[in-house]
């Protein structure tokens, strides 16, 4: 079975996240929320889980599964959006504006991993 292009685009979105962990680490340890102990295991743990999860979506018997994880990565990482609100030093300079578009930008792409387990 091939997979549409989309599902594709999806994957190519999640291993390039999840390499940017790696090569960029200090921008992902600036918007970890304070009372996250252990920031820079999770900033990896989370750019290895994306990476995998993102490979997983070419493969028919580990889709479903790279799906669900997609959703619940998703999930947790709206705890650091959330955190992003809290003040001007959380936020790690961006405008509010942009902070205040990538609460529903994840319930998007949540939506989106959401609508493959329907194909």
């Amino acid at each position: 079975m091939i997979n549409p292009w989309h599902l594709y685009a999806m994957s190519a979105l999640y291993i390039f996240a999840g390499i940017m962990h790696f090569i960029k680490p200090k921008m992902y340890l600036r918007i970890m929320p304070r009372y996250l102990p252990f920031h820079r295991p999770l900033v990896l743990l989370s750019g290895f889980a994306e990476i995998m999860l993102g490979i997983g979506l070419f493969f028919r018997s580990t889709k479903v599964i790279s799906l669900y994880g997609i959703i619940a990565m998703l999930a947790v990482f709206l705890l650091v959006h959330f955190y992003m609100l809290t003040g001007k030093k959380a936020g790690a300079g961006f405008p509010r504006w942009i902070l205040l578009l990538r609460l529903p930008l994840q319930f998007a792409l949540m939506y989106w991993a959401f609508y493959y387990l329907k194909i």
